[in-house]
């Protein structure tokens, strides 16, 4: 959910005719008091003062307070805000840091040298240096911090930017600063209990084209990429924000995010550390810290001087413990006594022994694989509706050769009651048939059919995520390990996806794809494995 509002200053100034100047600018309310309006700051002896005040809902590069989902901000300066001022020679010139007369923050006093009594002057306000005779510049950060929830302190370091023509009117000058960055509010929730017992460290904003730079600032304000450009811009939250909220709420975790204005397709990772749901491999009963992302995208029109709000849900997938058979079972690997039975066998952690009762020859609860082989090079496809369900050994061969698959290190997501990392993303069939690359009965070479004659296929999977652009045209497969012998193993680093057919030379195995972060195979297994059943789009 999006919401958009608009941020602008105004700030009003009384002029006297001195070598010097100063600029007194406010980012207050509108009911400010006739008694502070009248205060003023001491200044120095041959210098004028600027003295001003700006309208409710207004921001600049400074603390950005206050703010209300779907509404305005107020503002404050902070103590080491600038401004420049193009004088009468032409010469932009830096005011010292802001003054104060009162604790009232939003009124603030910047001392310039220079000659200044044209009819109007030119105000910019920048995180950059302006060299003389060049164009003014602002940097929008790619790295991006903010110190506490809902506080945009760090708005005018990240990249807060505006221009301004102060008008000479009587011995006043009157300014209205046209904010030229964009701003993003994000608001995570969640009613998910392994989110709401993690923190959020960090957030991570993409976007198929620049977001973030050095860019000149054009004389009406226009941000143009100068050097620097970056696709990414990430913000850490300090010590970490609670994600305990199942609803909106700003003051939990509302994490504000400078960017450059354009359209914009974003993905935005919520980094989150979780210390309590993660099991230790080797340990039992140990939790150890995981770090991983919950991912949404987003398409923003983020428009200069405006504040979107960004509102997202954070849940987690969760993968069933019960997807795990031997080939062409009849039922799952622990049928009868899964992990959250009555009577649990399955063992749930990489870390614990291996469960004796895992199925064999003769089992009683249809869990031991079809034992059937026709014969050496003669096609034979599984007979359970489950596992005719699946891919065949062809068809997974394009998804490794073909779809492009691409490693996720980090997208979090849960089984059995403990959270988890790692899978990979792999092109969708509709995809792969479109482009020409599927085909059920001959593999990925376009000769070979796999269900009579062998051959393995294997590939080097990216360590990118699919573009943001791409994302629908991908389906993520977690690494969900498999059983061996009644033990549980490679949960969280290696997939296993059994095909709907047999290996073709012998009795001993089926076809299955198999994945860990720095490769893809299609190749047999043996059928007595408990590798799982997940879905392929």
């Amino acid at each position: 959910m999006k919401n958009k509002t608009a941020i602008s200053s105004m700030v009003q100034t009384a002029c006297y005719a001195f070598a010097a100047v100063l600029l007194t600018a406010s980012c207050a309310n509108d009911d400010t008091t006739q008694n502070e309006k009248e205060q003023k700051t001491e200044v120095p002896a041959g210098t004028t003062a600027f003295n001003g005040f700006s309208q409710q809902g207004s921001a600049t590069r400074t603390a950005i307070v206050n703010h209300t989902k779907g509404a305005g901000a107020s503002v404050n300066w902070s103590n080491t805000d600038k401004i420049w001022v193009k004088d009468n020679a032409g010469t932009w010139n830096q005011s010292n840091a802001v003054a104060f007369a009162t604790s009232n923050k939003a009124q603030g006093t910047f001392a310039l040298n220079g000659t200044y009594s044209q009819a109007t002057h030119d105000v910019v306000y920048t995180n950059k240096t302006i060299a003389a005779g060049a164009q003014p510049q602002v940097e929008i950060k790619s790295a991006q911090t903010q110190s506490a929830p809902n506080n945009f302190d760090h708005a005018g370091e990240s990249g807060d930017c505006g221009i301004a023509s102060a008008a000479k009117n009587g011995n006043d000058y009157t300014f209205t600063l046209n904010h030229k960055a964009a701003y993003l509010c994000l608001i995570p929730r969640s009613s998910n209990p392994y989110v709401n017992r993690s923190k959020l460290i960090k957030v991570e904003i993409t976007a198929e084209d620049d977001i973030a730079g050095t860019y000149t600032i054009g004389a009406n304000g226009a941000l143009t990429l100068a050097s620097g450009g970056s696709k990414t811009i990430t913000v850490t939250t300090g010590s970490g924000f609670a994600i305990d909220n199942s609803s909106d709420d700003m003051s939990k975790n509302a994490t504000y995010v400078v960017v450059a204005p354009g359209n914009h397709k974003f993905r935005i990772r919520y980094w989150l550390k979780n210390t309590t749901d993660h099991p230790d491999e080797t340990t039992a009963g140990v939790m150890t810290p995981i770090e991983g992302t919950i991912t949404r995208y987003v398409d923003i029109n983020c428009v200069a001087g405006i504040m979107t709000d960004v509102t997202a849900n954070l849940t987690l997938k969760n993968y069933d413990g019960r997807n795990y058979y031997m080939w062409d079972a009849q039922n799952n690997y622990w049928s009868g006594h899964e992990w959250n039975s009555a009577d649990p066998w399955q063992p749930t952690l990489t870390s614990q022994l291996a469960n004796s009762n895992y199925p064999q020859d003769g089992d009683v609860f249809g869990r031991y694989f079809n034992k059937y082989f026709p014969g050496a090079n003669i096609r034979y496809d599984a007979t359970t509706p489950l596992f005719q369900s699946l891919p065949n050994a062809n068809e997974l061969s394009w998804y490794c050769i073909k779809g492009e698959p691409r490693w996720d290190q980090y997208e979090l997501w849960t089984t059995m009651n403990h959270l988890y990392q790692g899978g990979m993303w792999f092109k969708k069939k509709s995809v792969l048939q479109a482009e020409g690359n599927y085909d059920v009965n001959v593999s990925a070479d376009r000769v070979t059919d796999l269900r009579v004659a062998y051959k393995y296929y294997n590939i080097v999977p990216t360590q990118t995520l699919p573009s943001v652009t791409d994302i629908n045209n991908y389906f993520y497969l977690p690494a969900s390990g498999g059983y061996y012998y009644g033990k549980l193993e490679r949960l969280g680093w290696a997939g296993d996806n059994w095909s709907s057919n047999t290996y073709p030379l012998d009795n001993s195995g089926a076809y299955h794809l198999y994945f860990v972060s720095n490769n893809v195979y299609v190749d047999s297994n043996r059928r007595h494995y408990g590798f799982t059943v997940n879905k392929f789009e």
